[in-house]
């Protein structure tokens, strides 16, 4: 049986790596999407806030809005509660994604108004499932993602996808080095995509017929479901 090559599209850490080089796999890891902070001016006071990812807590509070009270913070996976807690941050509600938070929200919520610290590249779910229950919900965005397109020759048995910026950044570049977008399909043919989470998982069901979503929102917690994967995969 040849050894399966697991390719992750954030770039791991020596003991990271480890744990899938320990479980017999051939690893490759690079950044897919690169973050930068923008210039934002923040309001001196922010009733209720909303975070879905890790970048947004961190341009958010290593900028300009340290001195910014925030009364209620809601946020999107385990690591970014984590680190709004770091931040001295009362977390109000953590979900396991986007949807759920939305539906949080419009539940418990409806009279609300909402800040929703977020990049350039935000999905919509949010902002529209709010908007469409006439919640008022305003945006700050603190950071830019670029995605860093790689063109890979070699077909991958897994992939580990962190964020669906991630998904479209491999995605484009397998498209750029095919030349050819009906030849996408094919390249991911015998892939397995282990995401970090839902919203990342249903970016990738766009091009992957065999998603898995990892039991929670750490890297660690991908690499441990992209060895267990590899390891049920008789291919």
């Amino acid at each position: 049986m040849s050894q399966k090559m697991i390719l992750s599209t954030k770039k791991l850490s020596h003991s990271q790596e480890a744990l899938l080089l320990n479980a017999g796999l051939s690893v490759e890891s690079y950044d897919a999407i690169k973050i930068t902070a923008i210039d934002f001016v923040a309001p001196e006071f922010i009733e209720n806030a909303i975070f879905t990812s890790q970048n947004g807590v961190d341009s958010f509070f290593q900028n300009k809005a340290a001195s910014t009270q925030i009364e209620r913070c809601f946020c999107v996976g385990q690591k970014t509660e984590i680190k709004l807690k770091e931040n001295d941050q009362n977390v109000a509600k953590m979900c396991k994604n986007a949807s759920e938070l939305a539906h949080f929200i419009i539940k418990n919520h409806k009279t609300d108004s909402f800040m929703f610290i977020c990049g350039s590249h935000r999905r919509d779910d949010i902002p529209e499932l709010l908007k469409q229950e006439e919640i008022p919900i305003f945006e700050l965005k603190t950071y830019k993602t670029e995605l860093k397109l790689k063109n890979f020759h070699q077909k991958w048995n897994g992939i580990m996808f962190f964020s669906p910026s991630g998904v479209e950044s491999f995605v484009t570049g397998q498209k750029e080095a095919n030349n050819d977008l009906t030849s996408v399909p094919n390249y991911f043919a015998n892939a397995t995509a282990i995401c970090i989470g839902d919203t990342t998982a249903t970016e990738a069901k766009k091009y992957i017929s065999n998603v898995i979503v990892a039991n929670s929102t750490t890297v660690e917690s991908v690499i441990a479901t992209a060895v267990k994967t590899m390891k049920n995969d008789k291919n």
